[in-house]
């Protein structure tokens, strides 16, 4: 019994041990993670490049643009994919790039957009505030949710 009873706490503590321990990285290692990722995901969508853009999508994801319209993953993947919008410029404004964590499997990333391109009712020039909230997964940080202002009025 005494041997059963042995095996028995060894192969818990094996376990504990080899169980995968998720660490997490220090709050200005976490801010700097989502920041560059949310600049890669700008840059995909630059590219229309729906591969990149579905690596940094959460499953799960939606967009909510100012004029109240709702986009699901996969309609911003397939509008990338059928090149929907052909972009000249779809980049966060120098210094306006925020992060803010919110615990530790949340950050949202604040920043002015700058968009330029042509698409389906033709040439478009603006800028917009958006907030893209990421959360943490077992497979790293995820886009989950998108808010975008409408288009701000041109600089005075």
């Amino acid at each position: 019994m005494f041997a059963l009873d042995k095996a028995r706490g060894l192969a818990v503590a094996l376990g504990v041990l080899l169980m995968p321990q998720q660490v997490h990285a220090s709050p200005d290692q976490d801010r700097a993670t989502v920041a560059a990722l949310d600049t890669e995901y700008q840059a995909a969508v630059e590219r229309n490049d729906a591969e990149g853009m579905a690596r940094i999508l959460h499953p799960n994801m939606i967009l909510v643009i100012g004029r109240g319209d709702v986009f699901t993953r996969e309609d911003i993947l397939q509008s990338a994919r059928d090149e929907e919008f052909v972009y000249e410029h779809q980049v966060e404004e120098p210094g306006t790039q925020t992060v803010r964590l919110y615990g530790d499997d949340t950050a949202i990333v604040t920043a002015l957009l700058w968009l330029k391109g042509t698409g389906p009712n033709g040439p478009f020039d603006r800028r917009l505030w958006f907030s893209d909230t990421y959360v943490r997964t077992p497979e790293g940080w995820r886009y989950a949710f998108g808010q975008a202002s409408i288009n701000l009025p041109p600089p005075q």
